[in-house]
């Protein structure tokens, strides 16, 4: 057993999560694709396999345990770039209907090549989010949207909360400052029709606090969301 398998197997469990040998298989061939593809694009700088197993793929688990997402449920990954977190929940949930959405060709064109690798059959756009959340065939379509982002929660919200079903939540995997990120969104989720925030906290081995920010769309939100990018970037809700 390698050793992403090896810290997977200790770890997950402690999660509440519980993930097969065949689904196990599909990581580590997730991990040898990423890698493959790293030796000629930037899709990650980490590289080690016990990094890989702790910050990708169990930090891409997580939100399985915090939020109740439905059999069947649809879920787009917003900006999912190497394929976080929406191709490792999908790996523990084959049930999931997966959107990958991301702007640059050549991180669609790895997604294409992961997807059919681990014979997924997920939907794969290029596209800005904001042209994209404007778009009526994704516009309000999705159970769940997820990002996992360095953009700060404000900004998140106006670009995933537009691609929510009335009744879905968006999910926000943050690192240790999002209480205070919640507290800033107030005005944001007040205009993009967000309820209050679900914050749950958790820790990654050796690896610091995380938490799993869940924001329910409680109603449609007004058509002139989301705004173009530079604006959402210069003006935050």
């Amino acid at each position: 057993m390698s050793e992403i398998s090896e810290i997977l197997e200790q770890y997950a469990p402690k999660y509440g999560i519980a993930l097969t040998g065949d689904m196990l298989g599909q990581l580590e061939l997730y991990a040898a694709t990423l890698l493959e593809w790293s030796e000629r694009m930037n899709l990650t700088a980490i590289t080690q396999p016990n990094e890989i197993a702790i910050k990708h793929f169990l930090d891409s688990l997580f939100p399985l345990a915090a939020a109740t997402i439905p059999y069947g449920a649809s879920l787009i990954d917003i900006g999912s770039g190497a394929g976080f977190p929406g191709v490792v929940m999908k790996i523990a949930r084959p049930d999931i209907r997966l959107t990958l959405l991301d702007s640059m060709k050549k991180r669609t064109e790895f997604l294409a090549e992961l997807s059919g690798r681990l014979l997924q059959d997920n939907a794969i756009i290029r596209a800005r989010a904001e042209a994209a959340g404007r778009d009526e065939a994704h516009r309000e379509q999705y159970d769940f949207a997820a990002a996992r982002a360095v953009a700060t929660l404000p900004e998140l919200c106006e670009y995933c909360l537009p691609f929510v079903k009335p009744g879905g939540a968006f999910i926000a995997l943050k690192g240790p400052g999002a209480k205070l990120e919640a507290q800033n969104s107030k005005n944001a989720l007040s205009l993009l029709s967000g309820d209050n925030p679900i914050i749950k906290e958790y820790s990654l081995p050796f690896d610091g606090t995380r938490n799993i920010i869940i924001i329910k769309k409680i109603s449609q939100i007004p058509a002139k969301y989301p705004r173009p990018s530079a604006k959402i970037t210069k003006t935050p809700l």
